[in-house]
């Protein structure tokens, strides 16, 4: 389970955030999660309630923002979302060498406090 590790990450980065900003309560964290980073809403969600326990974010919410994967056709520029697997073949000109665009996000949007 990669995203207790991930949690544990954004929330240390958070913490020094706040400790350089002097804020001593976190009321609300927004994360940017993109469907190719393989880590999970729920998941996240639940390794933030366990590892979120101290005083800095009593009560806060989590909020995840899940991008769907993206590409750009290299051939006409079309942009398109994938769907059902890894299907790289644009579906306004059929051809193939899409690049990825969106979908591998994964960073603090912005954390409110007091």
């Amino acid at each position: 389970m990669h995203e207790l590790a991930l949690m544990t990450t954004v929330l240390d980065a958070v913490r020094e955030s706040a400790r350089q900003m002097n804020i001593a309560r976190v009321n609300r964290l927004k994360l940017v999660v993109g469907k190719l980073t393989m880590a999970l809403p729920d998941s996240l969600q639940f390794a933030f309630e366990v590892l979120s326990q101290d005083d800095l974010f009593r009560g806060a919410v989590l909020e995840i923002e899940e991008k769907d994967m993206q590409c750009e056709c290299a051939h006409c520029q079309h942009l398109f979302k994938v769907e059902n697997g890894y299907r790289f073949v644009c579906p306004r000109c059929g051809e193939n060498g899409a690049v990825i665009v969106a979908g591998r996000e994964l960073y603090i949007d912005y954390y409110e406090g007091e």
